[in-house]
């Protein structure tokens, strides 16, 4: 791909989060070698991993300790390109979770991704300034479809002051109106401001949908929270009782074996393992 058809991609990309909230980046993984990675991701789950608070949602938190199969797209120039014109050139990735729905899956509630759903204690208070603070990329690994349970979102939630989660006077456990899912096919990335609503969908197939939230954030996003051990997260989460994602440190011999264009985005986690 040249450096005029990335550079399209990436305006076509910031136009519809700017109005959307969302985006499609088609064919991020090569279709010869996504399936490959889908088996790996989906073995992971079932070997390290456990339930989501969504019935028939496997999930497994901290992919990265576990599972590198999918590193070398991590710095896709497509994907790249989008966090960093958004978050500026020194991106970081805060989180990488696999997301599997099985088959009969349950729809999940509305809500907004860290720092923006109320129920975390690490949460920014609404109403949410107009600001993009951090994006969440969902990793299409199986085809996302109307059948499959590809993602529900609401297009242009992302400019509302607060969101489902936060008592915004939406019930989230109902359809919203305007409502739509998010296609696209084995390998594709969606691109999520991650204050849009969005919810899981039901997987109407006999097969899992496989699935994996990579979340970018810029340098300056505080991330200790999330950390193990980290003074902040013992004040917020530990002493009060609170509820948080825990991010697992990266090992060093995992972070030694990165792509060197991945490296960046992750040596903050690996310092926490000194």
């Amino acid at each position: 791909m040249t450096e005029e058809q990335v550079a399209m991609i990436v305006e076509e990309a910031l136009l519809h989060l700017r109005i959307d909230g969302w985006y499609v980046v088609d064919g991020v993984i090569p279709e010869n070698e996504v399936g490959a990675i889908r088996d790996s991701v989906e073995a992971t789950v079932q070997a390290h991993g456990g339930f989501t608070g969504v019935k028939g949602v496997g999930t497994r938190k901290g992919l990265l300790a576990f599972n590198q199969s999918f590193t070398p797209y991590l710095a896709d120039e497509r994907v790249l390109g989008v966090a960093q014109a958004l978050l500026g050139p020194h991106v970081r990735i805060s989180f990488t979770t696999a997301h599997i729905n099985y088959p009969g899956n349950v729809r999940g509630p509305w809500h907004a991704d860290w720092p923006f759903n109320q129920k975390n204690a690490g949460h920014i208070p609404a109403p949410y300034p107009d600001v993009v603070m951090h994006l969440t990329t969902l990793w299409m690994l199986s085809p996302f479809t109307r059948e499959t349970g590809g993602t529900l979102v609401v297009p242009g939630s992302h400019r509302s002051p607060n969101n489902p989660s936060g008592f915004a006077g939406i019930d989230p456990n109902k359809p919203y109106p305007t409502e739509m899912q998010a296609a696209g096919s084995a390998g594709s990335v969606l691109i999520l401001d991650s204050r849009t609503w969005h919810a899981t969908a039901p997987n109407q197939t006999e097969q899992p949908r496989v699935g994996m939230a990579v979340r970018y954030a810029p340098w300056w996003l505080n991330l200790d929270i999330l950390m193990p051990g980290s003074v902040e997260r013992a004040r917020m989460v530990d002493e009060t009782g609170g509820n948080e994602n825990e991010v697992l440190p990266v090992p060093r011999d995992v972070y030694a074996a990165l792509p060197e264009a991945v490296k960046p985005l992750f040596r903050h986690w690996v310092k926490r393992c000194q």
